[in-house]
């Protein structure tokens, strides 16, 4: 059964450690995807996610704007990120293992997001839903978001590890 991303009920986020003291938090604004999912047959769902790596936002235009460069993202040469599932895993308790491959600047790698779902429920208008919440973590690096410097202190201004967090309502249709 096909599903639609509910855009106002969903977020695409990430956080990062800068100057190895805090966690940086961001958001891309723009995303949308392809999203099945069987009921019966939880490992025959499937999702396909597109993110617009302009749409970055941190609360910081100078930073996002280093981010959108060739430092980073390169979004001229590279404005999408993509995620594929390749396999889905669910359990009774709500829990959910999604594993995919995602493509950041043209390199993909396998990642695998853990989380719950709800659903389904009826809404007001009669509508089905599902909600999940899904998180992970990737090495930025391994995509070939390589720039960094190093601090007086020891360590680096950008650390390697970046968390993502996904969260997302779905309408069937």
């Amino acid at each position: 059964m096909a599903w639609t991303l509910d855009q106002v009920h969903s977020n695409v986020g990430f956080s990062v450690r800068h100057m190895m003291v805090s966690k940086v938090k961001g958001r891309f604004g723009e995303f949308d995807a392809t999203i099945a999912i069987d009921e019966a047959e939880p490992a025959r769902s499937s999702l396909e996610a597109r993110v617009q790596v302009a749409s970055i936002d941190t609360r910081e235009a100078p930073r996002d704007a280093h981010l959108r460069s060739a430092d980073f993202f390169d979004a001229e040469n590279h404005p999408q990120m993509l995620f594929r599932s390749t396999r889905v895993e669910s359990a009774a308790d709500g829990k959910l293992r999604l594993v995919g491959d995602l493509t950041i600047r043209g390199t993909t790698r396998e990642v695998v997001l853990d989380g719950d779902y709800e659903g389904p429920l009826n809404d007001a208008q009669g509508q089905r839903r599902f909600g999940f919440e899904l998180k992970g973590r990737i090495d930025r690096e391994a995509f070939g978001l390589m720039w960094n410097m190093p601090i007086e202190a020891g360590g680096f201004v950008v650390a390697k590890d970046v968390e993502l967090q996904i969260d997302g309502e779905v309408v069937e249709q």
